[in-house]
């Protein structure tokens, strides 16, 4: 190990979505480790699913290419592109050597990374629950921008990953009614390991104060409109790549002054944004994962080295797969 600051080379293996529907790993050669940045290898990813399956299909927009660019992405849309921002790792070199840390890194086995961007583990998170954090990090902007509040009645149409946490994170505010809504009846179980109700979307509650649709499906939305209370906020997590979907805005809509809002990680949270950096933010998602209930998101791991031939069942639709977890080989 360097704890100098480093100037060893080093060999990686990442991976990278070379066409629609297929990916494969590459060897890459790591020159010395720049001052200000540490040299980290890899011991637990996630796979983003919702996004990671867009990417994979070759269907990010033109018009959103700039933005869906995760920060320490390679290549470009559609294809070749080395893409994910999950990876929770151990420093090998500099002042956080020997520290396990989360970074917003794509599928590598070793890479460097400024030291700014690399968050040391909070105690009490271990490391294959940190690859939560991105997900959490977008929860926790949803959450503000809904702003729920003590008492309030709230579903959440969407029983993936992002949509459980904003479950968990409304669960914990004083008085809440909170029901994770989903097609499939098996994540009944998964809302009561969180602390909350499960509903099917023609069982649950109506008249909330606020609903949260994280599904994906344009059906879904047509329920979070549905399950809106008079004057009630419909916060819209999802989001279709390059597909167009029908807003149902006829029937009740107007006439029950619904509002309809958009919530995307990209930006703060206008109610925070003046206060909170990106790394607050994210510290903070770090820090709310904290209870070992959140391990119910995470699916059992698969190794690194099997994720071209496992991606296409990982990321089909209907999989039932919440948190891919990725085990990286040891040193």
């Amino acid at each position: 190990m360097n704890s100098s600051g480093g100037n060893n080379s080093g060999q990686a293996q990442a991976l990278w979505y070379v066409a629609p529907g297929k990916a494969e790993i590459r060897p890459e050669t790591l020159s010395s480790v720049a001052s200000d940045h540490v040299r980290v290898r890899a011991l637990h990813g996630a796979i983003s699913r919702g996004t990671e399956a867009l990417v994979s299909s070759g269907r990010v927009p033109e018009s959103e290419k700039e933005r869906m660019r995760a920060p320490f992405m390679a290549g470009d849309f559609p294809f070749p592109v080395k893409y994910g921002y999950a990876t929770v790792g151990r420093a090998e070199t500099g002042a956080l050597a020997g520290r396990d840390v989360f970074t917003l890194y794509p599928h590598q086995t070793l890479f460097d990374i400024p030291a700014e961007a690399a968050l040391p583990l909070p105690d009490g998170v271990p490391a294959s629950r940190a690859i939560l954090a991105a997900n959490m990090e977008t929860a926790l902007n949803a959450v503000w921008d809904g702003q729920p509040a003590p008492a309030d009645r709230i579903a959440i149409v969407g029983a993936g990953v992002v949509g459980a946490l904003v479950a968990w994170l409304c669960g914990r505010i004083p008085g809440t009614q909170v029901t994770l809504v989903d097609v499939d009846p098996s994540r009944a179980d998964l809302a009561s390991k969180l602390g909350v109700m499960f509903a099917k979307p023609e069982a649950a509650p109506g008249d909330c104060d606020l609903v949260v649709h994280a599904s994906g499906h344009p059906s879904g939305l047509k329920s979070a409109i549905n399950l809106a209370g008079d004057e009630a906020t419909v916060l819209e997590m999802s989001w279709y790549g390059e597909g167009d979907v029908a807003i149902p805005l006829g029937g009740a809509f107007h006439s029950r002054r619904l509002k309809l809002i958009s919530s995307q990680v990209g930006k703060v949270s206008p109610s925070h944004r003046a206060r909170w950096t990106y790394r607050r933010r994210l510290e903070a998602a770090l820090e709310l994962l904290g209870d070992p209930a959140l391990d119910a998101l995470i699916a059992p791991a698969i190794a690194f080295n099997d994720l071209p031939k496992e991606l296409p069942r990982i990321l089909a639709q209907g999989s039932g797969i919440l948190c891919q977890r990725i085990d990286y080989p040891a040193a």
